[in-house]
């Protein structure tokens, strides 16, 4: 699969935000509103597409990439892009990860040369944290939120 990365739209926006979890990773189910179509569309999200156009995902940078949380904890303190991400609930837990992460890990990589990339993951999600390990990424600290554990993990 040929993966591309484009600017998010508006179309693309409500799409994700409109995406459905099973259990337990429906903790990553966003309530389509207007402030999340907001947070989507302020230049910090990007969507990824296959090879025929069509959305398989999306990330992001900067501050919409840290768990509220984790900032009152202080983990985000050191210099670093935070990146989050996500995938199309369909093709979750198949083994699509590893491709969907490097191509954007490599062009957060591109854009930001030398500088240390960080994401929060929920604890629960293993299947990610294995992901993100194969990647590169070591775990760095860890915080509650009041619906679960989490941990930053970073990559030099």
């Amino acid at each position: 699969m040929n993966l591309s990365l484009q600017t998010m739209t508006k179309e693309y926006a409500e799409e994700s935000l409109q995406w459905t979890y099973e259990p337990p990773y429906d903790f990553y189910n966003v309530e389509l509103s207007e402030e999340a179509l907001a947070e989507r569309l302020d230049g910090t999200y990007r969507s990824v597409l296959d090879d025929k156009g069509t959305l398989i995902g999306f990330f992001c940078t900067g501050e919409s990439a840290k768990v509220p949380a984790g900032e009152k904890d202080g983990v985000y303190e050191e210099t670093a892009v935070d990146m989050g991400l996500g995938l199309h609930p369909s093709l979750t837990g198949q083994g699509n990860g590893h491709l969907f992460g490097k191509k954007v890990l490599a062009q957060i990589q591109q854009e930001n040369e030398g500088v240390p990339i960080r994401l929060s993951v929920a604890t629960f999600n293993k299947r990610a944290i294995r992901l993100y390990e194969n990647m590169g990424f070591v775990k760095q600290a860890s915080f509650q939120t009041e619906a679960c554990p989490f941990i930053t993990m970073i990559k030099k």
